[in-house]
């Protein structure tokens, strides 16, 4: 059984895919992680602030998230455009 240079590079691509899934979502876990325990602390400290509190977190979520959807379209373009 011999691996031709196309079933190479394609199993490459499917583990660069993984890849930049797995390590691309862990920055956004725990930064949004992060950002929602302190939110809470601070609602906890000051609860007449909570809807500011809560919004600036969202925000904060949202940007952060961004990077996890970057890491999506990368292993989508590794799946499915790399033959």
């Amino acid at each position: 059984m011999e691996i031709s240079g196309v079933d190479f590079i394609r199993g490459m691509a499917f583990l660069g895919a993984g890849l930049a899934m797995g390590l691309g979502a862990i920055g956004p876990g725990i930064g949004e992680g992060f950002a929602a325990g302190k939110a809470c602390e601070a609602i906890g400290r000051r609860p007449e602030e909570a809807g500011l509190l809560t919004r600036t977190m969202l925000v904060g979520q949202a940007v952060s998230e961004s990077t996890g959807i970057y890491s999506l379209v990368i292993a989508l373009l590794l799946l499915f455009v790399v033959k």
